[in-house]
């Protein structure tokens, strides 16, 4: 199953659900029977999520965990597209009519922020709700904070990840730890050599998309906002940096881009390439080239070279909960997340092998199921390593119009690789936010 969760976008507020989470329609049900909107009994809950395999298995298995001490409870799922997701919450907020909304549902994680500044009486302010927030990396709920007021729980993990075909590096000479901790100009440069060797780039991507870019930008601290939500471009030294550093990378041969998704897993399923850079979702893609099991491995991504707070840790996509306002138990809402998702690691023990849904939850990377071998990826406990990793991510401040300054920024990207003055790109990318915005 496809695995992205911020790269299909729509405008305004319908923004598609990246296939990561799903984006199959219809309604569905679990514990209880039932569908509809809200809650009917005191020990009842109505949420809204999208994907069967993921998301919605996930909340069937909290509800079994839940039920163990609260026999009487209740859920209801009703299978939601994310854009669907999208638009009854804007209609109902836009609309005054709460009401209709369902006691949880799941949102996207850059577009948290936008939909609790926008709708700021849609949602429920979770700070004092039970649910130990410091269990989960500062970066993960920082997307769900507004104000210094917590409004999500942290749900699935989307710690960037760089994973390489084992026997490439080798035939090259080199094996991943080689790729550990590295800068992007020692990465740039041992592709060249492998390239040269080998044949295969190191990396792909979609041409036209921003993810990797958001990738870099996220792993040194670095936003397209300030702290205030204005967009911040011109002058924003680690964007240009970024940028010059993608371009480098297209230009050295060592990233190649292509047309579109099914093309950019193509590349690592056909072995057109030895290595990918993404969110750790991506894991399921590539585990579908079954005869390449145990070529793979798994290690942090590079930082950008002279950059202050640069790291080699970053993020590309996830999703967390949220309370409505239209809830008619919110205190069991609260008390059901902080039981199973924020608190209940058999939980996520369980969803784990079936779904491959790994967690945020940090006290989730002690545990026996985390640290088992995977065989797909050389033997490596590689489950325990992404949420070590997760730990590590620089926050990201997202805003009001953070998918506006995404596609901005993938145009000038696109210009510049054609040979535009990177600095002009820079500045019709912050106008074009800027118009967006009405400024």
């Amino acid at each position: 199953m496809k695995r992205r969760f911020a790269s299909i976008l729509l405008a305004g507020a319908m923004m598609a659900s990246l296939t990561a989470c799903g984006s199959s329609g219809g309604a569905g049900q679990n514990a209880g029977g039932k569908t509809g909107d809200g809650a009917k009994a005191a020990n009842e809950l109505t949420v809204w999520c999208w994907d069967p395999a993921f998301n919605i298995y996930a909340m069937e298995e909290a509800a079994k965990v839940y039920q163990k001490d609260h026999p009487d409870f209740k859920l209801n799922v009703v299978e939601t597209p994310w854009a669907d997701v999208q638009t009854k919450l804007t209609t109902a907020a836009t609309s005054k009519n709460l009401d209709t909304l369902p006691d949880i549902l799941l949102m996207q994680d850059n577009a948290f922020q936008k939909n609790v500044i926008s709708y700021p009486d849609a949602f429920k302010d979770l700070t004092g709700s039970g649910v130990d927030f410091s269990k989960f990396p500062n970066a993960k709920t920082a997307y769900s904070v507004v104000d210094g007021k917590n409004y999500g729980v942290p749900f699935d993990n989307g710690a960037a990840i760089a994973a390489y075909r084992t026997d490439v590096l080798k035939e090259a000479g080199y094996t991943e730890a080689d790729f550990t901790d590295i800068t992007w100009s020692k990465y740039q440069s041992m592709g060249e050599e492998i390239l040269a060797k080998t044949g295969k780039p190191l990396l792909s991507c979609t041409a036209g998309e921003s993810d990797l870019i958001m990738i870099m930008l996220q792993s040194a601290g670095g936003s397209l906002f300030d702290k205030d939500g204005n967009p911040s471009m011109v002058g924003n030294d680690k964007l240009k940096k970024v940028i010059e550093t993608y371009v480098s990378l297209v230009k050295s041969g060592v990233l190649v881009e292509v047309n579109d998704w099914d093309q950019y897993v193509g590349t690592m399923t056909n072995s057109t390439v030895a290595g990918t850079i993404n969110g750790c979702w991506i894991m399921a893609s590539i585990q579908t080239a079954e005869d390449q099991s145990g070529n793979w491995a798994i290690t942090n991504i590079p930082k950008l070279e002279g950059v202050d707070d640069a790291t080699n840790y970053s993020n590309n996509g996830g999703s967390s909960w949220a309370v409505t306002a239209g809830s008619k138990n919110p205190e069991l809402a609260a008390d059901f997340l902080s039981k199973t998702f924020a608190g209940s690691i058999p939980f996520y023990e369980t969803i784990l092998p079936k779904s491959g849904a790994l967690a945020t939850y940090l006290p989730a990377a002690d545990s026996k199921v985390y640290g088992e071998p995977q065989t797909f990826f050389g033997g490596k406990p590689v489950y325990a390593q992404i949420t070590e990793f997760a730990s590590k991510v620089p926050s990201n401040n997202t805003g009001v119009y953070y998918y506006e300054a995404r596609d901005a920024v993938a145009t000038a990207i696109t210009h510049v690789v054609s040979g535009a003055d990177i600095d002009s790109e820079i500045k019709t990318a912050e106008d074009t936010v800027k118009f967006a915005m009405g400024k």
